[in-house]
């Protein structure tokens, strides 16, 4: 019962996690920025739960499961935000169900292999999850338009963003995001492995 309330709480917290990911006020302010911090945060939420629930029940298949659960959770919460006038249309797509596949695949190929589920799952889900997110973005509309939309009060001045600087570090935050991804993703794989050792 403790193992699969875990699962429930944890897809929870990755749907809240979510929801604020697609905050087209936070996204419009901080733009690149805000896409690289999300999708790194998306895909430790996503590896934690699903490496979990796959080393937990030990069948390929479970990971991509497990995605499917937060992105009904995702479906429900946002539906429930559209009801009170919130914008519907952004980050609505189920981006981790690619990239919970191939943490499948890897347990599967591997015959099981937890070591390599840890370093080559986290460091697929990790490159893969901000590939699938710049997907997702291009699909939704223009979050700038939805601002103009849905005015907000105007912000203080010690809330005011300053001007991010990405572009002095990489080009691409596809590729920032996926790098940080890759490294961070096997740590939290290896955490989602021991949790299963309590």
């Amino acid at each position: 019962c403790t193992h699969y309330l875990f699962i429930v709480v944890v897809a929870v917290n990755s749907t809240l996690l979510t929801i604020n990911a697609g905050d087209y006020i936070f996204h419009t302010d901080w733009a690149w920025t805000s896409y690289t911090v999300f999708s790194i945060s998306q895909t430790l939420m996503l590896i934690v739960g699903a490496t979990y629930y796959l080393t937990f029940t030990g069948v390929p298949g479970t990971a991509t499961y497990y995605a499917l659960i937060m992105t009904v959770y995702t479906w429900i919460a946002k539906g429930a935000w559209f009801a009170l006038g919130y914008p519907y249309d952004f980050i609505v797509t189920p981006v981790w169900l690619p990239s919970a596949m191939l943490l499948d695949l890897v347990y599967w190929a591997t015959k099981k292999n937890k070591h390599s589920l840890i370093l080559f799952g986290g460091v697929l889900v990790g490159m893969s999850l901000p590939l699938f997110n710049m997907v997702n973005l291009i699909t939704v509309a223009d979050p700038l338009e939805t601002a103009f939309k849905y005015p907000r009060p105007t912000l203080p001045p010690y809330m005011t963003p300053i001007e991010p600087q990405v572009g002095k570090f990489y080009n691409s935050p596809v590729a920032l995001g996926a790098g940080a991804g890759a490294v961070l993703a096997c740590t939290f794989a290896a955490l989602g492995c021991k949790l299963n050792t309590w």
